[in-house]
């Protein structure tokens, strides 16, 4: 994973801007296609991957430098003009590599900005859940692009039923300094993450109807696929409920019947659960029917603070 990682977000980007400066097309239509081929991939590589690693601002470096290196090269060359179209094999290899580069990035960039506009489903409004502190989406969005949770609207996939809910669900990493996610590139101490022990607050008022915090905090990456919440609450306001998932040992400030206002403290993100590593899961979705998994009711697309959050957006946590 950290191999696949290093390659796609570090090696690729960094080898297509060094083919765009020291071998730049030795035509104009070469030129001019290498550039929107190179610029096309890295625009979708910012859109497509999740930015907690390595840090969420490396893609605005790489459009920098992309940009820099097409100025450089049009403008240092205009004294010595070149041909409209490419020139002997190399040339013409060059421009299919760079058609290419358009369409792969092209397509996926244009499916990850798909992925920003709402879903054909109800939408629930709801207040930052957040305390004080800065976060990442690493998963959300309304295609499987930005958001990885979508897998499980399929139906025709027997153990996804139980967790249907949760398909429009919205995964968020914490942000420390210089926007690292964590002390480190992944340490095995859940509490060497930004997020871990953040503060969580009602988004709404309701009735809490489900409250769990006696499961473990993992260390990275151990996880629990069995009890895949972990430490949760379920928070039913008006005819929607918000999950919240992976929350701290021994944090929860509710229990089941609870009633509690919009702002009210519900617990802290933990590393509980089907939990790689710490990070807060929030879902909404219709109340599960009787004696059916708790999070397989009809799944809803959340709004927070007025934002259909997607893939890459940052949140800002509400002060004390």
């Amino acid at each position: 994973m950290t191999a696949m990682l290093i390659g796609f977000q570090v090696l690729l980007p960094l080898a297509s801007l060094a083919w765009l400066f020291f071998m730049p097309a030795g035509s104009l239509v070469g030129f001019v296609l290498q550039a929107a081929g190179t610029g096309a991939m890295l625009f979708a590589l910012a859109r497509v991957a999740q930015w907690a690693l390595p840090v969420w601002w490396l893609p605005w470096v790489y459009g920098a430098l992309w940009l820099g290196v097409v100025l450089f090269r049009a403008l240092g060359e205009r004294g010595d003009p070149r041909p409209v179209i490419p020139e002997g094999a190399w040339g013409w290899t060059g421009l299919a590599v760079a058609v290419l580069l358009c369409a792969v990035g092209g397509w996926h960039g244009a499916r990850a900005l798909m992925g920003c506009s709402l879903p054909p489903v109800a939408v629930v409004d709801i207040a930052n859940p957040f305390g004080p502190g800065r976060y990442l989406v690493g998963n959300g969005g309304s295609n499987t692009v930005v958001n990885a949770h979508l897998k499980t609207l399929d139906a025709s996939v027997e153990r996804f039923r139980p967790w249907r809910g949760q398909s429009y669900a919205l995964d968020f990493f914490g942000l420390g300094p210089f926007g690292l996610r964590a002390d480190g590139w992944r340490p095995a101490d859940p509490s060497a993450y930004a997020i871990f022990g953040a503060a969580l607050r009602a988004p709404c008022s309701g009735t809490v109807v489900a409250a769990e915090e006696s499961m473990p905090d993992f260390e990275v990456p151990e996880q629990d696929p069995v009890n895949r919440l972990g430490n949760h609450v379920i928070l039913r306001c008006s005819e929607a409920e918000i999950v919240f998932a992976h929350m701290r040992n021994g944090s929860l400030s509710v229990v089941s019947g609870d009633i509690v206002a919009e702002g009210d403290r519900l617990g802290e993100v933990g590393n509980s659960g089907a939990s790689t590593e710490p990070h807060l899961h929030i879902h909404a979705q219709r109340p599960a029917a009787e004696g059916a998994p708790p999070i397989s009711g009809e799944p809803l697309a959340l709004r927070i603070d007025g934002r259909f959050l997607v893939r890459g957006d940052r949140l800002t946590g509400t002060g004390e």
